[in-house]
């Protein structure tokens, strides 16, 4: 008798498992996104996003990754360290997550590493240029990046610098981690390059008055700035340089400025400054097939718009490319499960992306995808859009 009980019992708790097993299997894959939405660089949280999902429709469209959709959830970290690393854990606990991305800021991406790890979590870096953050001393490791990387971009702006016959320059960098892996791979460069660094002067997220180092900055008679910071700290250093009659004095920036809105911050006009910016994307300087659909989505999407006009452009690039590149990883592999994503990751091979063609994105060995051969400078147009060198 309790044979015929538990056998219909066995039966149904098998056939209960293995529903919960297909059902999970043809869930949604997750691609979580965790950026600053909402603080100091949210034009640049929503150029990344807007990357994301726009890859994320390609890829649905084209019947998902292993014939499953995926799916986006964007969490807001706000810039603030611990707050990411409160959404990776968050994100960990998802039973579907295929990846997450995320950026923009340095201290926050470097606050999430060990915790990645940790989590056995892999993510994908569009906009955080610290070089700690792939070089991690983790193994293996789960983090890939397409962006720019600190150590190279260095040698970048000394050789802008150079080019446009200064010899003499102040750095400004941000209190951060980010601003110190600049301050490291500049002052290297610098001195491989025959560039003196007559001062160095630090700016803390959301300082308002910068009038005493700008009147440093002077009286050291520098022939130019290289300027690490994000939006808000770079319009009150230029605001600051003006102020003591140096609107001409030119300013050679990293990327941070670029996420959005810079021109309107300034009291001055944008055109009574001489400002340069490192990029690695733009629709002027890219016009391969990849990037002409990235266009084409994104005017469908979210409406035509001038191309010099969309914010943050950058990150909107990389992380379609991402995606597009862990799509590519997965069916490679065969499998979502991380160690293999990972290997798959390592070994992609002839791939054109929108920002580059990709001989070989990462190696076990290399997990950034972009090099200083990829970057190059901007200057801002009289509207406070950035255009490539020679462009209006």
């Amino acid at each position: 008798m309790r044979v015929k009980l538990i056998l219909p019992t066995l039966l149904c708790i098998i056939s209960l498992f293995s529903s919960h097993q297909a059902e999970s299997t043809q869930a949604p894959l997750i691609i979580g996104i965790d950026a600053d939405l909402s603080a100091v660089a949210i034009e640049g949280g929503i150029a990344i996003s807007r990357g994301v999902e726009l890859a994320v429709e390609e890829i649905n469209a084209n019947g998902g990754i292993l014939g499953r959709e995926l799916k986006v959830i964007a969490k807001d970290h706000r810039g603030n360290p611990a707050r990411g690393k409160h959404n990776i854990e968050q994100f960990a606990q998802l039973p579907n997550l295929l990846a997450v991305v995320g950026g923009v800021h340095t201290p926050v991406v470097l606050a999430e590493i060990d915790i990645l790890h940790a989590k056995n979590v892999l993510m994908l870096v569009p906009w955080a240029a610290g070089t700690p953050i792939i070089d991690n001393n983790h193994s293996p490791n789960n983090v890939f990046r397409v962006s720019v990387r600190d150590a190279e971009a260095a040698s970048v702006l000394i050789d802008y610098v150079k080019a446009r016959g200064l010899s003499n320059i102040a750095l400004v960098l941000e209190r951060t981690g980010w601003g110190r892996s600049n301050h490291e791979s500049l002052t290297l460069a610098t001195q491989e390059k025959g560039v003196n660094i007559s001062a160095i002067h630090w700016i803390n997220w959301q300082q308002k008055d910068f009038s005493e180092d700008a009147e440093a900055i002077k009286n050291a008679k520098a022939d130019g700035v290289i300027l690490v910071t994000n939006v808000p700290e770079g319009a009150v250093v230029v605001d600051a340089l003006a102020e003591q009659g140096l609107s001409s004095l030119p300013i050679i920036s990293h990327w941070g400025i670029a996420s959005g809105q810079f021109a309107s911050r300034l009291a001055n006009p944008i055109s009574e400054h001489d400002i340069s910016v490192l990029q690695t994307f733009h629709f002027q300087h890219q016009k391969n097939d990849k990037a002409k659909q990235l266009l084409e989505a994104y005017y469908n999407k979210y409406g035509l718009i001038d191309t010099a006009a969309i914010e943050g452009v950058t990150g909107l690039a990389h992380a379609y490319d991402l995606i597009h590149l862990i799509a590519m990883a997965a069916d490679k592999a065969g499998s979502t499960e991380i160690s293999a994503l990972r290997s798959a990751l390592e070994s992609l091979e002839n791939i054109q992306g929108a920002v580059k063609y990709y001989d070989a994105p990462f190696t076990q060995e290399r997990h950034d995808a972009l090099w200083s051969k990829d970057y190059f400078m901007t200057k801002f147009n009289d509207k406070g859009h950035l255009v490539t060198v020679g462009d209006k």
